[in-house]
């Protein structure tokens, strides 16, 4: 089957990502269900297994050198062998230090884990100019470090300063969650759970795909990804199971379409 392209379609992805035209796709952005809440969508027997089913799906889809960023928890990838499928590059920590719950018998959660894996050995685009972030080391120290020889004259020479910032690396804390006050926020039900802020999934398609690139989103929720897709030209295929979601997310395409604000739904803060 091939999907109308950047369009949200209703429906369970576990049934659709099959009709996806094989070797099709540039870049897949997968937030699905972590196996933590008690959630309907989030109820899985074994995450492990349930992502490297989506693995071994995704690969078939993905061009060589495509990317996949998947969503989850520091275990999310434990134990399974996703390496005839895709090969791991990083795994992105989003550190979330103002997380409200607090651990009473261990130590507090305070980040997720952003899995990066591309098909094949060599990525089809990463684009680090477009997602260089401030230097957070004092100038004059970081241009007295390049005086030194292994960097004006050896092998750390591309390590030197520049002017558009530096790589954001795989430690993120400069994206914070969204909160009940966030502009952005579409529905109460979609915080912490589902949306994601535009700026993280911004982070990931600018560096992984490029202008009229074709972007697939299996767990769309309320849209994020689709939304910064089309600020970014980037085609995009979304499924998403939730009805009232996939109008959320329509809403927001229209909006951006016209520039207004964002649309909250009617349980939205």
């Amino acid at each position: 089957m091939i999907f109308e392209i950047n369009t949200i379609i209703c429906g369970d992805s576990h049934d659709l990502i099959g009709k996806v035209a094989d070797k099709s796709i540039d870049l897949i952005v997968c937030d699905g269900p972590y196996g933590v809440t008690q959630h309907d969508w989030d109820k899985v027997l074994s995450i492990q297994e349930y992502n490297l089913d989506l693995i071994k799906q995704f690969s078939a889809k993905l061009k060589d050198g495509g990317a996949l960023y998947l969503f989850g928890k520091p275990d999310c990838i434990d134990f399974i062998d996703y390496r005839p499928y895709l090969n791991l590059r990083s795994k992105i920590v989003w550190y979330q230090p103002s997380r409200l719950a607090q651990g009473r018998l261990s130590y507090t959660n305070n980040y997720d884990i952003i899995c990066y894996f591309i098909k094949g050995n060599s990525p089809r685009c990463f684009n680090l100019d477009d997602i260089r972030v401030a230097q957070l080391v004092e100038l004059e120290h970081r241009l007295r470090c390049e005086n030194v020889p292994s960097v004006t004259n050896g092998r750390y020479g591309k390590t030197k300063f520049n002017d558009k910032g530096k790589n954001p690396g795989d430690v993120w804390g400069d994206i914070k969650q969204l909160t009940y006050k966030s502009k952005e926020l579409v529905s109460r039900n979609a915080l912490n759970t589902i949306q994601k802020p535009e700026k993280l999934i911004e982070r990931l398609i600018l560096a992984s795909s490029n202008e009229g690139d074709l972007v697939l989103d299996p767990f769309a929720g309320v849209s994020t990804c689709p939304v910064v897709c089309k600020r970014h030209l980037r085609n995009f295929i979304a499924f998403e199971i939730n009805p009232e979601f996939v109008a959320a997310g329509n809403e927001r395409l229209k909006a951006l379409e016209y520039g207004q604000n964002v649309i909250r739904l009617s349980n939205g803060a």
